[in-house]
């Protein structure tokens, strides 16, 4: 059986944030040959084309985590109607310099869970045309646009009942969808 690394990019920073619990519960609904590793970027300095030729330790190590990873699982808020300038920052960082971006060929999953009505909908619309510029081939369906809500959570931080059937049916179109893009 092939194993999968999942590299999962988390656009808030906010320690208890809802999209990093929902990026934690929803590794609990993949199967077994996956595991999912968390990617540090917030420690990431502001993006200037003047570094590209000395990049920051902490930007090769993500580079190489996304780099050793099968796929892309982005989780994000939605900030003024976009993506987060913190997940910009490091989308930028993974594509430069030109022409050795570490995003292009990894399929890519877009989810992300927010108290308003209409989720994260265009942050993720956003993300979905910036990972389209980029290569990395996103799933386009289910679309998962969440709101935060009592009972969304369940005790343990894993998703309550009423979302599970739901978020289990987006991660198994995710899952099939990477292992559709492993050549």
């Amino acid at each position: 059986m092939s194993t999968y690394t999942i590299a999962v990019i988390v656009g808030s920073l906010r320690k208890d944030s809802f999209n990093r619990t929902l990026a934690t519960a929803l590794v609990k609904l993949a199967p077994p040959e996956f595991t999912f590793k968390q990617l540090e970027i917030g420690d990431l300095p502001l993006y200037n084309q003047d570094d590209d030729g000395d990049q920051a330790p902490s930007v090769k190590r993500m580079k190489s985590e996304i780099a050793a990873a099968n796929g892309l699982l982005f989780v994000t808020p939605e900030y003024n109607r976009s993506i987060p300038g913190v997940l910009k920052n490091a989308i930028d960082h993974g594509s430069r310099p030109y022409g050795q971006s570490v995003w292009a060929g990894k399929p890519a999953g877009v989810i992300g869970i927010s108290v308003g009505a209409i989720g994260t909908a265009l942050a993720q619309q956003h993300l979905r045309n910036v990972l389209a510029y980029l290569d990395a081939p996103t799933l386009g369906a289910p679309e998962a646009f969440l709101q935060a809500k009592d009972g969304f959570f369940d005790a343990d931080g894993g998703i309550g009942p009423e979302s599970k059937a739901f978020l289990q049916g987006w991660m198994d179109r995710y899952t099939a969808w990477v292992k559709q893009h492993q050549g």
